[in-house]
């Protein structure tokens, strides 16, 4: 149909292929399928992810600084996760207290990268001795570097321990019937006879905290945290139950507490008088994102006073997809599987829904597709392309990505590229 008037402009914003590929290995293999095709065009890779696995790695490719901090995985052995920083600093090493606040630094941490399923040993799932403790420790990292906002993005959680280990790196002590710190692990819980928070590092009361998450499962009940999400790190059905049952205590322990220290946070004071527009504490386990993370989201709402965010917003703004879309002719974004769960919210949504509003065609890469083309519309998709319909073993496929990937780059520059944009 001829050669486009002008280059057409085109925005690649996939999330990663778990297992394959990263979200800029996506982006990088449509890109030069798009250009093997149409090698005038004016393709714009952007990285993004849905506040779990990859977040950190989209704001580095934003333009983020990383800051490597040793931590602890979700069964206690020493790894070194990623904080990405973003201020107007040279030197990123901790600045003293006196001088903390003096210059606005927000810090983005990542369960995933830090405590996640992939921090597990061998991949051995450890459903009631995993912890977030070494979430605590990024916080905790994050603080040190002067962060007036820590951004902390959940999802790809090992542990279903209600943040519990987090919080305990951040100076809550909790007690048994002796008087003994108990152990880490959310079977734990069930000995929980005191806690102390009196000890809560003071530079939370004055630090913005944001819950980075498209869950809304809550703490508790039938879809909540041990539930839903137990059984996919490895817990048995018994196991559930005793999950959920040492959330329970956790939850009305710290629901029975006077003094949980949320109305000093700044994440929740209002406009007038510091006064909190809403006391999350009052809804203590039933709070829409309580169960994120195996009850993290729990933990920094209820105690730490964090507001929670939709996950891919929150990304989609710190890549700055809004300004790369200015002046697109085609959006391409993508995940490793199209299911039900892509339309409750996962990246292929958001962004198909910030292009749309810009009146661009999405079209979507994907390794599995298992929606109707009335799905694909409900998302905003004009079309999916299945890595599957060139490769229908899975394994074949995840190991073949980046080929598949540019193959299929192709054969979307064939279908959206040959004529012109607009």
């Amino acid at each position: 149909m001829g050669r486009p008037a002008r280059a057409p402009r085109v925005v690649v914003a996939s999330d990663s292929f778990k297992g394959s590929l990263t979200s800029l290995e996506v982006g990088d293999a449509v890109r030069l399928g798009l250009l093997d095709v149409a090698p005038h065009a004016e393709v714009v890779v952007v990285p993004v992810a849905d506040g779990g696995e990859g977040t950190v790695a989209a704001a580095l490719a934003a333009g983020w600084h990383a800051v490597p901090v040793a931590v602890h995985g979700p069964t206690g052995l020493s790894v070194t996760a990623t904080v990405a920083v973003r201020d107007g600093r040279e030197d990123l090493a901790p600045i003293p207290v006196a001088e903390q606040g003096l210059i606005p630094i927000v810090a983005l941490v990542e369960m995933a990268d830090v405590c996640g399923l992939g921090r597990l040993p061998d991949a051995v799932p450890a459903p009631l001795t995993a912890s977030s403790r070494g979430l605590g420790e990024a916080i905790h990292a994050a603080l040190d570097l002067g962060a007036a906002e820590v951004i902390v993005g959940v999802g790809g959680s090992a542990s279903t321990d209600g943040g519990a280990g987090m919080l305990a790196v951040l100076g809550a002590r909790l007690l048994d019937a002796s008087g003994v710190d108990l152990p880490d692990g959310g079977a734990a819980l069930t000995r929980l006879t005191h806690l102390d928070l009196s000890g809560l590092d003071p530079r939370l009361a004055h630090t913005s905290i944001a819950l980075a998450a498209d869950v809304d499962s809550p703490l508790l009940g039938p879809t909540g945290a041990a539930a839903v999400f137990a059984p996919q790190k490895g817990a048995t059905p018994a196991e559930v139950d005793l999950l959920e049952a040492a959330l329970t205590h956790w939850a009305d322990t710290v629901e029975s507490r006077p003094d949980v220290p949320i109305s000093t946070n700044r994440s929740l004071q209002g406009q007038e008088g510091g006064v909190p527009r809403v006391t999350y504490w009052s809804m203590g386990g039933r709070m829409p994102g309580a169960g994120a993370a195996g009850g993290v989201g729990f933990a920094l709402m209820a105690v730490l006073g964090a507001h929670r965010r939709s996950g891919i917003d929150l990304v989609l703004d710190l890549v700055g997809l809004d300004a790369a879309l200015t002046g697109a002719d085609l959006v391409i974004t993508g995940e490793g599987s199209l299911d039900a769960q892509t339309l409750t919210g996962k990246a292929v949504r958001g962004v198909a829904t910030r292009a749309t509003a810009h009146g661009i065609p999405v079209v979507a890469v994907c390794g599995r597709l298992a929606l109707d083309d009335a799905d694909l519309t409900t998302l905003g998709l004009s079309a999916a392309y299945p890595l599957s319909d060139l490769e229908p073993d899975p394994e074949r496929s995840m190991a073949d990505a980046a080929r598949l990937l540019r193959h299929t780059g192709k054969r979307i520059a064939r279908d959206w590229l040959s004529h012109p944009p607009g």
